[in-house]
């Protein structure tokens, strides 16, 4: 108790729950309004049908997309995301023990605040439901021990001792494993920490131990739910993400590379997303220039090898291809504990201007987020709207944001229409015609009728494994979309040599602000003819 109550007593640390405890407040108001994502409403139908692995990504995101919803018992938007509340609350900590093993606490802190403030990590790693929540929580918790296994000493020594390995190394082979489990990214932890050893004389040693094999052995045992799937599913995984980053055929663009640096700042925030970059190439200019040296510098390195691969690599990427503002973000993770430490000599020369810059990063985020979310779930800026500001400006059908649906309301239209519940009931099975729309209308319709979802489309992602081709042959479906993915497709050419016949039910409008934004449109499509092609997943 007494160890609690001096624990407790620092400043630091009351700070450190302050920011902890004001950011969890915030995401969990966030989770609450904010209606699901195209990928988290997906993920909800991983939980659906439980597996080693799955097409697009490792299993752990179907564990924590599901936990909410398993303890609850309710499918809602909070629900599927309380185990990324819990786990981003957990990387946090680890950011600040982390950062206060390698540097000091005030700079563990510091990178705390950091990660509190950058909207990305807040968002994609901290509220939505999504495999970068569990990869984080790992790949941080990889980074700690990695921390007190290649320097044993807290803070940073004059003159380290001799390193030798012990059996953090076999932890730190599990922990890497389960990064992987969370999403392919962990591979590239991996590499960078094998990278680390390589170049650091003192670390060397690593390769010549055997508490190195028991990391290997351990790291394969962790693995083996990845890969016993894709052994039995001709990997197909490995064979989606690597085709990923194949080059496109338009060739390198320099102006893409500086667009694609300047939309990660933009994602980061620009007043540190810069800093973040700069620090990081500091702490590499000041190694080649050999104007920092001993602990320090190995310390610097290890962040250096884990950070700069991703953070360089997707960048170049995008001069000859898409990427996506998630691909690098591991990478800008662990170079926030870099800044951290700049941050930390920044405020022994300058408190006040250290504190100016977080409060205002800090003021300037949150306004602009909680901006978005009230837009999203009221419609601020909808014009016509119950809740627009200044009446409105934003006419629904020019706004991405109706793109997310509610699926609580959706669920209650259908509960309230004995019509659609009749239709319903009827159904052997629903489809959709986007795998994402597919995943949303199962977060709204399965806990009503328990009615299994699939796609009918060129890219079925997971939804091809959840099914057999033949396996709703001469049943009846469900055929739901909305107006804006319809695309002005043309139903019978798409699904009439399908069925013997589709017809509508009824058209099922979606209000925000007492408008409008949003139809679901729903068919009854009778007797499967034949099963709907698929590019994979028939076997």
């Amino acid at each position: 108790m007494e160890q609690i109550y001096k624990w407790l007593s620092d400043r630091t640390h009351q700070a450190l729950l302050s920011v902890l405890a004001g950011g969890l407040l915030f995401r969990i108001v966030s989770a609450c309004y904010l209606y699901p994502g195209f990928d988290e409403a997906y993920y909800y139908v991983y939980t659906l049908y439980p597996n080693l692995s799955y097409f697009d990504h490792p299993l752990l995101v179907a564990l924590t997309t599901g936990l909410g919803v398993w303890l609850t018992g309710a499918v809602n938007q909070f629900t599927i995301r309380i185990g990324t509340l819990g786990l981003y609350t957990g990387s946090l900590i680890l950011v600040y023990l982390t950062g206060a093993r390698l540097f000091s606490r005030q700079a563990g802190f510091l990178a705390v605040v950091l990660t509190s403030i950058i909207p990305f990590f807040v968002v994609g790693f901290g509220i939505l439901t999504l495999p970068d929540s569990p990869l984080m929580f790992f790949w941080t918790a990889a980074l700690y021990v990695a921390a007190i296994e290649f320097f044993p000493q807290a803070g940073l020594a004059d003159a380290p001792p001799p390193y030798r390995p012990s059996y953090r190394l076999a932890l730190l082979g599990m922990l890497v494993g389960l990064a992987c489990l969370g999403k392919y990214h962990g591979f590239i932890l991996g590499v960078s920490l094998i990278g680390f050893c390589l170049t650091s004389p003192r670390h060397r040693i690593v390769f010549w131990s055997p508490w190195t094999g028991a990391s290997l052995g351990l790291f394969g045992l962790t693995l083996a739910p990845l890969v016993q799937w894709n052994a039995q599913h001709d990997w197909i995984s490995f064979t989606f993400q690597s085709a990923r980053t194949v080059p496109s055929d338009r060739g390198f663009n320099l102006l893409d590379v500086l667009l694609v640096f300047l939309m990660y700042v933009a994602y980061l925030f620009p007043t540190i997303g810069f800093p973040l970059w700069w620090a990081s190439w500091k702490a590499l200019w000041s190694k080649r220039l050999r104007s920092v040296t001993g602990e320090l510098g190995q310390k610097q390195d290890l962040l250096l090898w884990i950070s700069l691969p991703l953070m360089v690599g997707f960048t170049l990427m995008g001069g000859y291809k898409q990427v996506l503002p998630s691909w690098p973000m591991p990478g800008f993770w662990s170079a926030t504990l870099l800044l951290g430490h700049q941050a930390s000599i920044w405020q022994q020369q300058s408190p006040r201007g250290v504190r100016r810059w977080l409060r205002g990063s800090a003021i300037a985020a949150c306004s602009l987020a909680l901006f978005g979310l009230s837009h999203v779930a009221f419609g601020i800026v909808q014009k016509p709207g119950n809740y627009a500001l200044g009446g409105g400006f934003w006419a629904p059908k020019d706004d991405p944001s109706v793109q997310l649906l509610d699926v609580v309301q959706i669920r209650q239209r259908f509960a309230a229409s004995p019509q659609l519940m009749a239709a319903l009931e009827a159904a052997d099975f629903m489809f959709t015609n986007r795998y994402f729309v597919g995943g949303q209308l199962a977060m709204a319709l399965v806990p009503l009728a328990h009615k299994p979802m699939t796609t009918f489309d060129t890219d079925l992602r997971g939804f091809a494994y959840w099914s057999k081709p033949d396996e709703w042959v001469g049943k009846d479906g469900l055929y739901l979309t909305t107006e804006l993915f319809q695309d002005g497709e043309d139903l019978m050419q798409k699904y009439g040599d399908y069925f013997d016949t589709i017809q509508k039910v009824a058209d099922v409008p979606l209000q925000r602000g007492g408008s409008i934004t949003a139809v679901v449109t729903v068919y009854q499509a009778q007797h499967l003819r034949k099963p709907y092609p698929r590019p994979y997943g028939n076997s």
